[in-house]
């Protein structure tokens, strides 16, 4: 499977775009910025955009989709718990010194045990609250990849000092959801390097006696 990660906007959030080979089918996780360099790797992969996930309502996540769906016509998942948090757009621009971003209408949204296919690839839909109210991750077990969103990071754990946050709620999300997952799965956050559950487990000083 096509997996290229991007960094978009000026917090530098992991923008995944996911392409089967075989039929041409296109995902793309949290495309907060950079519409035309995303628009440019589906183009060079040939692909048709089938979905377009965001993992929670944070602007950096957020931030480019109405942009990305007018142009693929592709339908945008959102857990529906982080509506309220999608309305604070212009507030969220404000405290970032950034310019409010299109909104977009969510077409669907996603829940625990959802299940989106590309290809012959299913990605699990696990809600993962804590971050924000709605925060989703996306389990691909052919793959062994975990799309993290914000909840887990390298060494870290998403803040939860932001409106909706819940520093007990991303913990039992983590223990509950994600700690469970093969040790060797790889994790790919919303910022920074891609880790392990494994190394996690190990090394985390957040997620220590959580296991």
């Amino acid at each position: 499977m096509i997996h290229e990660i991007l960094p978009v906007g000026a917090l530098q959030c992991n923008c995944s775009i996911f392409g089967d080979e075989q039929s041409g089918e296109g995902l793309v996780v949290d495309p907060g910025d950079n519409i035309a360099e995303i628009l440019e790797i589906i183009g060079r992969h040939g692909l048709q955009v089938n979905a377009i996930v965001v993992t929670h309502a944070h602007i950096d996540h957020i931030g480019g989709a109405q942009k990305l769906k007018l142009a693929t016509g592709a339908p945008v998942y959102m857990n529906l718990n982080d509506v309220e948090l999608q309305k604070m757009l212009d507030i969220q621009a404000a405290w970032l010194g950034m310019e409010e971003p299109e909104q977009v209408a969510i077409d669907s949204g996603l829940k625990e045990g959802d299940r989106l296919l590309i290809g012959a690839a299913e990605f699990h839909v696990l809600e993962t609250p804590g971050h924000t109210p709605g925060s989703t991750s996306l389990w691909i077990p052919s793959e062994g990849k975990l799309i993290a969103g914000d909840t887990l990071f390298r060494d870290s754990i998403g803040r939860t000092d932001l409106p909706g946050g819940d520093g007990r709620q991303i913990l039992r999300s983590i223990h509950d959801k994600l700690l469970p997952l093969p040790p060797e799965t790889i994790v790919i956050p919303g910022h920074g390097s891609n880790t392990t559950i494994g190394r996690e487990k190990e090394f985390n000083y957040f997620l220590q006696g959580l296991h």
